[in-house]
C-alpha cells in the first residue's frame, strides 16, 4: 500500500483545511488509517484514526472538538478536516494504514503535507 498525502498550506489562525490521504495497493479499505504530525524540534505526534468501517474513531486531546477525521473507501481516500487551527498546529501531517497497535502504530506511512498555521 502506498500512502500519498495532500492539502496542506498556510492558513491563518482560526482557520480551516482539509488534508486527503489518497492510498494506492490492494487491502486499503480493510485498514485502519491514521493521521500523525510532526513539528521541528519535536517527536512524532498521533493526531487521529478511524477503524476500516468508520465506526471507530479516536482523537488526541489536543485536536479533540477541532479536527475530524473521515474515510471514503470507494475512493481509497482518508481525510482530516482540521477546524480553528492554532499556531501549535503547525507541522508536516502524514498518513498511515493497518494499525499493528491501534491508534498508535500503523504498518504503512506516506509522504507529509506541510501545514502552517501563522499571521
Amino acid at each position: 500500500v502506498q500512502l500519498q498525502a495532500s492539502g496542506g498550506g498556510l492558513v491563518r489562525p482560526g482557520g480551516s483545511l482539509r488534508l486527503s490521504c489518497a492510498a494506492s495497493g490492494r487491502g486499503f479499505s480493510n485498514y485502519a488509517a491514521g493521521w500523525f504530525r510532526h513539528a521541528p524540534g519535536k517527536e512524532r505526534e498521533f493526531v487521529a484514526a478511524i477503524g476500516w468501517g468508520s465506526k471507530s474513531t479516536s482523537y488526541a486531546d489536543s485536536v479533540k472538538g477541532r479536527f475530524t477525521i473521515s474515510r471514503d473507501n470507494a475512493k481509497n481516500t482518508v481525510y482530516l478536516q482540521m477546524n480553528s487551527l492554532k499556531p501549535e498546529d503547525t507541522a508536516t501531517y502524514s498518513c498511515a494504514a493497518n494499525a499493528r497497535t491501534w491508534p498508535i502504530d500503523f504498518e504503512y506511512w506516506g509522504q507529509g503535507t506541510l501545514v502552517t498555521v501563522s499571521s
